[in-house]
């Protein structure tokens, strides 16, 4: 039925709105805390009084990102029976959300290359592609960077299945996210490069959002965006999100080093306030003149992570701005078990000693932090040690859960410490400091 007819009917036979979830899950969920995850535009809902979730089994709650037109007011959490959320009680939960001033496109279009780096999960970067093939942006190509793949599952598919002019494959075979990331910049059209990861499905309007976030200040040499959780049906994936600051974060931002936030005293040294890997998007020449990414930082290297703090950083110690807008959005596909999950810790832990490692082997990023923030690793072993009750609880026993949740604690702990012999190590096995 189609909004105009629907709304010539009287209101009790008016079909109720359909929600896509933001990202199709092929397994059911296994937790009582799980989440079924969506967007709704609060301009788009008319007069109907009941949204219908779709593919909502096993679901009985929903995680709501509110949009009102491009602007992002927030997350709420309703009740959703039979995959029925009711008009009232989505408003009243909108109700505590802060109020938003709308917000206007960018007039510019600037050309965008999409850098898409992934190593051997083709059934992951098949649902990305997809996803980016349908974005709302009129001037934008793809490189897909294959990184040391292990067989050619990845190249044939994206040969035989996406059969568009706009995306290339390109092979990296040194193995490292960063080598993968400045391969992609050096082979880029576009004069921006946006980046995302194989695990997560971008938003219709994700290009047009950061061309406008490029336009917000003069100087701009890096956008970043909301990366929010795409599903929650595992006690890990609950915890993840909990866990990390840029899956929730929807406030805009212009950060500047002429400009220090005073919300930030160790600015510019502020791991997890500027965004993530999986979103961010650089003007084509700034990168290219910092250097790009340092090749002894990222996963597929002993340091395991730490490439997109290390940029974020870089640009604003450079004098440019970098400009968080949260309209800019990628859904993120959390590792959903525990081994995923140690995993993922093991890089976060290790990636951001061996950032720390190189802030302080440089004389003048040294001065800077000392000077600033004398307390930054300690502040992040208070940030970690101390274990927090998931927001959506556990499906398992509470003992069980929170002795889980310290051993990864303790493994990102241990990982952080390690993180300074595997930049060293990294670095004395030549690694190229950047491009």
């Amino acid at each position: 039925m189609s909004e105009r007819v629907d709304e010539l009917l009287p209101v009790g036979e008016r079909a109720a709105f359909e929600l896509a979830p933001a990202m199709e899950s092929a397994v059911p969920p296994e937790w009582s805390g799980a989440r079924w995850i969506g967007a709704v535009d609060l301009e788009c809902l008319a007069n109907h009084t009941q949204l219908q979730l779709l593919s909502h089994a096993g679901y009985d709650r929903a995680r709501l990102l509110v949009r009102q037109g491009t602007a992002v007011r927030g997350f709420v959490d309703v009740e959703a029976p039979g995959g029925m959320v009711q008009r009232d009680a989505l408003e009243e939960a909108v109700a505590g959300l802060p109020a938003v001033v709308p917000m206007t496109a960018g007039a510019a279009i600037p050309s965008v290359t999409v850098i898409v780096c992934t190593r051997d999960r083709s059934a992951l970067l098949r649902g990305a592609l997809t996803a980016i093939l349908k974005l709302d942006y009129p001037n934008f190509d793809v490189l897909v960077v294959d990184n040391a793949p292990r067989t050619a599952e990845t190249a044939d598919m994206v040969r035989d299945e996406f059969d568009d002019p706009r995306i290339r494959l390109i092979t990296q075979p040194v193995p490292g996210l960063s080598q993968a990331r400045n391969t992609g910049l050096r082979h880029a059209q576009g004069d921006i490069v946006a980046y995302t990861d194989d695990d997560v499905v971008v938003d219709e309007a994700w290009l047009r959002e950061i061309a406008t976030g490029f336009e917000r200040m003069p100087g701009t040499a890096c956008v970043t965006g909301l990366v929010p959780a795409g599903e929650l049906r595992s006690p890990a994936q609950g915890y993840f999100d909990d866990r990390v600051s840029w899956s929730k974060s929807v406030a805009p931002k212009v950060y500047s080093f002429a400009d220090p936030p005073q919300e930030l005293p160790k600015f510019p040294f502020c791991p997890g306030a500027f965004g993530t890997g999986a979103n961010f998007a650089l003007d084509r020449r700034t990168a290219l003149s910092l250097g790009g990414f340092d090749n002894a930082l990222g996963v597929g290297t002993r340091t395991g992570g730490g490439e997109d703090i290390d940029m974020f950083t870089r640009v604003i110690i450079e004098g440019y701005s970098l400009v968080v807008q949260p309209s800019a959005i990628v859904w993120h596909r959390h590792r959903d078990g525990l081994d995923d999950l140690s995993a993922q810790a093991r890089g976060y832990g290790s990636g951001l000693g061996a950032w720390l490692t190189k802030i302080l082997l440089n004389p003048h990023t040294a001065r800077l932090a000392l000077a600033r923030t004398p307390g930054v690793v300690w502040s992040f072993l208070q940030s970690t040690g101390a274990p927090q009750q998931p927001t959506t609880g556990p499906s398992q026993g509470h003992d069980f859960w929170d002795e889980q949740r310290a051993q990864v604690l303790r493994l990102e702990l241990h990982s952080l410490a390690r993180g300074p012999l595997n930049y060293l190590l990294e670095r004395w096995a030549g690694a190229a400091k950047t491009l």
